[in-house]
């Protein structure tokens, strides 16, 4: 079993930033692929960026070039720097996390809220 606690997340105003973390506990030898999904009111929950244990990243195309997410394995913590953060940003970010054998954890989600 893996927890997974978010933290960070705020009221921010527009073209400010953000940097959320995630806290892994439990079996975390078992989690390859980590990261950061974002659920809008009305809308499904979309993925952000993730990343496997060896660091290869993976974004979607609308946050390219401002956001970052990184992992320190020692720690067992995943992060997301979000720069230049905009209205239509604001969200519920969930961490997720994804084992070996496809099993698919999340956390609780954290509130961004981004004022124009």
């Amino acid at each position: 079993q893996v927890r997974l606690m978010e933290s960070g997340g705020g009221l921010v105003q527009a073209g400010g930033s953000l940097r959320l973390s995630c806290a892994a506990s439990g079996s975390i030898s078992s989690i390859n692929t980590m990261g950061w999904y974002r659920q809008a009111p009305g809308k499904q929950r979309e993925l952000v960026a993730d990343i496997t244990r060896s660091g290869t990243t993976n974004y979607a195309d609308s946050v390219k070039g401002r956001f970052a997410i990184s992992r320190d394995n020692a720690k067992n913590t995943l992060y997301l720097q979000m720069n230049n953060l905009k209205p239509e940003e604001t969200a519920v970010y969930y961490c997720n996390g994804r084992s070996y054998m496809s099993v698919i954890y999340w956390g609780q989600g954290t509130q961004v809220t981004v004022s124009s």
